[in-house]
């Protein structure tokens, strides 16, 4: 059974301190509401480390050579459709509370073991206005990496294992925006765009944890045009 990497284990400690007021700024705006209604839910921020590499890009000085599970939502599904996300969703009255929840979720989306799934800490609940989720990310270390897959193909397209180096290299990285609504870091990864609340998690983490490389914040691309640009580029393929 592996050991918890020194890397993760920092970044853990990291985490558990924004339960004493050192949210990022950003995850701040997150924060619910007083008086809203909502609605719990988790994800499960997964990384782990592989004898096979999932890039070919190696990783810069510090940035460790791990990944991080993803997966793409259903072109077809009601409400997020397409969009990149952790594996997750709504708490059920069953869950042994947000770690079960995420790990119930993430077992029935993309087919992992949960007993190779280490947890490590529980983020603040963070909320997401257009579905009313409040949403408990759980960081963890996948001690025993298992075989992932699309379990149900009409709610998950793919499941993906994205290396940080791919992540953190700035040619991968800008910021979205989306009918003046919103705007927010978001990347191009394994031909997937990862924008909103997911790219707002992970810009948080990797420059919590030090990974973060100079990148281009002025490159701001909207939404619309960068999936249509995605999806050209993934057919010329």
């Amino acid at each position: 059974m592996s050991e918890t990497p020194d890397w993760l284990s920092d970044l853990a400690e990291r985490v558990r301190d924004y339960h004493g007021g050192s949210l990022p700024e950003r995850l701040q705006q997150r924060l619910i509401p007083p008086g809203t209604s909502s609605r719990p839910a988790s994800v499960l921020m997964l990384f782990g480390e592989s004898e096979e590499p999932v890039s070919t890009l190696m990783p810069p000085p510090g940035v460790p050579c791990a990944d991080v599970l993803l997966l793409q939502r259903a072109s077809t599904l009601r409400h997020h459709s397409g969009q990149v996300a952790f594996p997750g969703g709504v708490q059920d009255p069953g869950d042994a509370g947000p770690i079960g929840t995420a790990l119930r979720e993430a077992e029935e989306e993309t087919g992992l073991d949960p007993a190779g799934v280490q947890p490590l800490v529980v983020m603040p609940t963070l909320y997401i206005p257009p579905s009313g989720f409040v949403v408990s990310p759980v960081l963890a270390y996948w001690r025993e990496p298992s075989p992932v897959r699309a379990v149900d193909q009409a709610e998950t397209a793919r499941v993906s294992r994205i290396a940080l180096s791919d992540l953190v290299d700035p040619a991968n990285r800008f910021q979205i925006s989306y009918r003046r609504m919103f705007k927010g870091p978001a990347f191009t990864v394994d031909g997937m765009l990862v924008w909103g609340f997911t790219a707002g998690l992970l810009s948080a983490l990797i420059a919590e944890a030090g990974w973060e490389q100079e990148w281009d914040t002025g490159d701001v691309r909207e939404l619309d045009a960068s999936l249509a640009d995605l999806e050209a580029t993934v057919i010329e393929q």
